[in-house]
């Protein structure tokens, strides 16, 4: 298993910033973020995610912005709390109108 690294923003954009501003002197973009990618040593695939997100993220592709991502994903977090948080609260509603019943028999 190869050890990840990770990559300062600042890096990231400039590599990005490189790609998009430097694709034209290529064939392809492809060709691009590859010959790019090894100047910064990364890889190429990881460089083309990066430029793609900031395509998205500036209006240039569509998709989900980063902002959007980050704000879908606390929204599942807060929706799973609460849920579990209604099911203890219906477990003790539950357990507490038995109780009361059972009081009530005797």
């Amino acid at each position: 298993m190869s050890k990840q690294k990770r990559y300062s923003p600042e890096v990231r954009e400039r590599a990005v910033r490189m790609v998009l501003d430097h694709q034209s002197e290529y064939a392809s973009q492809w060709q691009a973020v590859v010959s790019i990618a090894a100047k910064f040593g990364c890889t190429a695939e990881s460089l083309r995610r990066w430029v793609r997100q900031t395509e998205v993220d500036t209006g240039r592709r569509g998709g989900t912005t980063s902002d959007a991502q980050s704000r879908i994903k606390d929204l599942e977090r807060e929706n799973r709390e609460l849920r579990r948080v209604n099911e203890i609260l219906r477990k003790a509603s539950a357990f507490f109108a038995q109780a009361e019943l059972d009081r009530k028999q005797k």
